[in-house]
């Protein structure tokens, strides 16, 4: 579904990314693990054409989208969910779930997709008419998460789910996470936590200072001892 290969990303004269290549496969979870400043983020905003000052090549779905903007790889069903949630706050969950189904025209469908994520989170359903900017950090994480599906996207595109939120909030966000590639949709999904995002995961990358330094399956690279050592705080015998 998602075929990236050479790709660099700059802020001016600043580089980014540093020409990695990638893949995402129908069905996959993929995820890109890395401390901060490793470039995650950035790989996702080329993605989604929110930074079009990109080289190499972005295929999704058998199309090139690199370089366009935003709202037409949006239209392409590509859905991010970005770091920090980024609800409309002054809108109503009902509200933030209607936008993530602007561009759709299939009322039935839309209908069938809101009882989907209902069903997912149903705290939102208990919530629909209350401001957004009201709820827990988990619960606008669901909402975050909830809009994106409204969208019926092709892929899903998740940037630091759990970042500052509880550990019981986690495990229910990531429940749901795994519920919603179990039904067929490809995730990419950026996360700090290496162990919870190879344990979710199919295969992983590793990026270090713009560059993808390790890849392979999610249980090779658990096993691998520089993951261990730097990411996951396991002393070498």
């Amino acid at each position: 579904m998602l075929v990236i290969k050479d790709l660099e990303v700059s802020y001016g004269a600043i580089k980014a990314v540093h020409g990695i290549s990638l893949h995402v496969d129908q069905g996959e979870m993929v995820a890109l693990i890395g401390n901060n400043g490793a470039g995650k983020t950035s790989t996702l905003k080329a993605i989604t054409g929110i930074n079009t000052s990109v080289k190499g090549s972005i295929e999704f779905d058998g199309e090139n989208i690199t370089g366009k903007p935003s709202d037409k790889i949006a239209a392409r069903k590509v859905a991010m969910v970005p770091e920090g949630r980024r609800i409309f706050s002054g809108m109503s969950v009902q509200e933030n779930l209607d936008m993530g189904a602007f561009l759709r025209r299939d009322a039935n469908g839309v209908k069938q997709d809101l009882e989907m994520v209902f069903n997912l989170f149903p705290v939102l359903r208990e919530r629909s008419k209350q401001q957004g900017g009201t709820l827990s950090g988990g619960e606008q994480q669901m909402l975050a998460i909830g809009r994106a599906i409204m969208a019926r996207p092709k892929i899903l595109l998740l940037d630091e789910p759990s970042l500052g939120l509880a550990p019981i909030v986690v495990e229910a966000i990531f429940e749901s996470i795994m519920g919603i590639n179990r039904q067929g949709i490809p995730i990419l999904i950026v996360e700090q936590n290496v162990y919870l995002a190879l344990s979710v995961a199919t295969r992983g990358y590793v990026m270090e200072s713009g560059q993808i330094a390790l890849h392979g399956t999610s249980q090779k690279l658990l096993a691998n001892e520089m993951v261990q050592r730097v990411y996951l705080g396991m002393e070498e015998d």
